[in-house]
């Protein structure tokens, strides 16, 4: 598989008014595969949301390059080319919802993008049904709850066809119900649609979902492979202010009494096992 986003020494800073510019990203070197699912985690003020932003070109590199499906995404001509490639979904669906029915919602971009009418009721009805919210086409959008709200939003990406989606913290506003919604819906694309999903995360079991785990600490990245690695390598996570999920903190805790326990049981059901060995030998 080829690469569909590929940042090579990326950096970038905010400007100042007083003329200091603080550097958010600091040499970043990342490849993202077609069809893969990827977590980027970090803490506040990492720079993973900054990253997101510039995998559609919502931002420009200060420094380095950024390829979405090999074009620089500095090509202002080539601008419309990427946002078709990688669509974006935010943490408020609120911001993104802009019609007041939601099938109308969901057909905005694809009509001013200028697709045909009859092409636009098919994926319009494609995307309703791709997350789950097809029996919604006819609600008001402000009346769904947070989780099928950002399922429309998702929807309304999809309509456009892209073959990447970025989700920047997608579930931060959401309740437990609403997060696990999104999430399904994220897998879904990724396991039945073949979509390539890059979910931009603060939430260690979100990230455990994913197939690739990398992980962001001032502005580079620290930490790159599955999340079996990443996460087993607690005293790492630990030291640029991250947990790790509870079932490998539990784990870890009882390996420091000097309890033979793995650090890669991510599941509750791998932890559940793994202590049940322990206490059966």
């Amino acid at each position: 598989m080829s690469d569909i986003i590929e940042t090579r020494d990326l950096r970038f800073s905010y400007p100042a008014a007083e003329g200091v510019t603080p550097v958010v990203l600091d040499g970043v070197d990342l490849n993202i595969r077609s069809g893969s699912f990827v977590a980027v985690l970090g803490h506040n003020g990492s720079g993973k949301s900054t990253l997101a932003k510039h995998m559609n070109a919502i931002l420009l590199p200060t420094g380095g390059t950024v390829y979405v499906d090999g074009i620089d995404t500095a090509d202002e001509d080539r601008l419309l080319d990427i946002r078709r490639t990688v669509g974006m979904v935010f943490q408020n669906p609120d911001n993104q919802i802009v019609a007041n029915v939601v099938e109308e919602d969901v057909a905005f971009a694809p009509e001013n993008l200028g697709v045909p009418p009859e092409e636009i009721r098919q994926r319009v009805d494609d995307a309703l049904k791709t997350v789950g919210m097809y029996e919604f086409r006819e609600h008001a959008p402000h009346l769904l709850s947070g989780g099928q709200k950002q399922r429309v939003a998702i929807a309304g990406v999809l309509a456009m066809a892209p073959r990447c989606i970025v989700l920047d913290e997608p579930t931060a506003m959401l309740d437990p119900v609403g997060r696990r919604e999104v999430m399904d819906t994220i897998k879904k694309l990724n396991l039945t649609a073949g979509v390539t999903v890059v979910l931009i995360t603060h939430h260690m079991d979100e990230a455990a979902q994913a197939d690739r785990l990398v992980v962001m600490s001032k502005g580079k990245v620290v930490a790159d492979g599955t999340p079996r690695d990443v996460f087993s390598h607690v005293e790492a996570l630990k030291s640029v202010g991250l947990t790790v999920p509870e079932t490998v903190e539990l784990c870890w805790t009882l390996r420091r009494d000097g309890l033979d326990l793995p650090l890669d049981a991510l599941s509750d059901e791998e932890c559940a096992q793994a202590l049940y060995d322990l206490l059966t030998k």
